[in-house]
């Protein structure tokens, strides 16, 4: 999934495992091979507004406050990671920049707000580095030269006044260009250069990329002498289920394939984006909407045997706490939540079904 165009769909009605009050197809049953979701992205604003639709409206009024306990209702969940998707959105900023200009928020700064209530409750952020320009425009985002002298003058204000925090875990680079057969040089080019200065700012970092594209990687020894090169800590790729462009339950021979080109060339860790949406209507033009628990719960079966760890796209507008002070999202997103904590506590046998 190219995360420029963002999803939704609709469904989700009764599905799936009866636990207290959620209806489900089944029962839920511990199972010690399905690694649970430790992490999620996380963002200010859906940079799409048709697929944010049901939270981007929500997010402007937000305060102080409510990023606050957004952050750690997240943490209650058992996630210890959260990817924020940007700092800036085509010229404008979510925090207050020299820069550039800030989007017109109730909360001054959400990035302020996110990174302490990270620190409180043991949340590892993931910061942005890009989407300074128009993200739409993948590859002037990727290569233009006066955008990457933009990228780096954020990258070094965004440090200054935020790597202080013990939440500012690493970096994120939001842009991507599809893995089609292998590792393009672009995309080489420009995790390298963006790895070279977050080290320069930030030396402990840990730097993570989530690439698109996954179930069209040729598996041979051009992709490992790519890999190689490729300086990132972790790649996340994407399982692109929700995109409709691999079936629930299939993924996980892709990953598997992965697993071994990672192993073999020695370089970034292993993990998984994996897609919790639908779309409301037509892939890529309507809302995104949470998928079914039961269609999650397989992709998750499926592809944790061969990942170090899962993170979600994403906790925000598709899951959402009950009686929460800071509702986003569709009406189905407190069903979700309820649903995958049911199933945690089985999991972790503080529950038996």
């Amino acid at each position: 999934m190219n995360r420029r165009r963002f999803l939704q769909y609709c469904g989700l009605t009764s599905a799936s495992l009866l636990v207290g009050n959620n209806m489900f197809a089944g029962e839920i049953k511990r199972n010690p091979n399905i690694k649970p979701i430790v992490g999620s992205w996380f963002e200010f604003k859906h940079h799409n507004d048709s697929e944010g639709k049901y939270w981007n409206p929500a997010l402007t009024k937000f305060t102080d406050a409510q990023w606050r306990a957004k952050v750690k209702e997240i943490a209650e969940t058992g996630m210890q990671y959260l990817v924020l998707m940007s700092v800036a959105e085509n010229g404008r900023t979510f925090y207050p920049s020299k820069l550039q200009s800030r989007f017109d928020y109730e909360c001054s700064d959400p990035l302020e707000a996110v990174l302490s209530a990270a620190d409180e409750c043991g949340i590892k952020f993931f910061v942005s580095n890009d989407f300074w320009s128009d993200y739409r425009n993948v590859d002037k985002m990727m290569t233009d030269k006066d955008i990457a002298v933009l990228r780096e003058k954020g990258m070094e204000e965004v440090a200054e006044k935020y790597s202080h925090h013990k939440s500012f875990y690493g970096w994120y680079y939001p842009n991507e260009t599809g893995l089609y057969n292998t590792i393009d040089e672009t995309t080489i080019n420009y995790v390298n250069k963006c790895s070279k200065k977050a080290r320069e700012l930030t030396p402990n970092c840990v730097n993570l990329i989530a690439p698109y594209g996954t179930r069209s990687i040729r598996f041979d020894d051009k992709y490992v002498k790519q890999l190689e090169r490729l300086d990132v800590d972790i790649m996340a790729y994407q399982d692109e289920i929700g995109v409709k462009k691999t079936k629930a339950g299939t993924a996980g021979k892709y990953y598997e394939s992965l697993y071994k080109m990672h192993t073999k060339a020695g370089r970034s860790r292993l993990w998984a984006d994996l897609e919790v949406f639908e779309f409301e209507g037509e892939v890529y033009e309507s809302a995104l909407i949470p998928a079914r628990f039961k269609r999650i719960l397989t992709q998750l079966e499926d592809i944790s045997p061969f990942v170090e760890n899962i993170l979600i796209y994403q906790y925000m507008g598709l899951m959402s706490k009950p009686g929460s002070i800071a509702p986003a999202g569709h009406n189905d997103a407190e069903r979700l939540y309820s649903e995958y904590t049911d199933w945690l506590k089985v999991q972790q046998g503080l529950t038996t079904k």
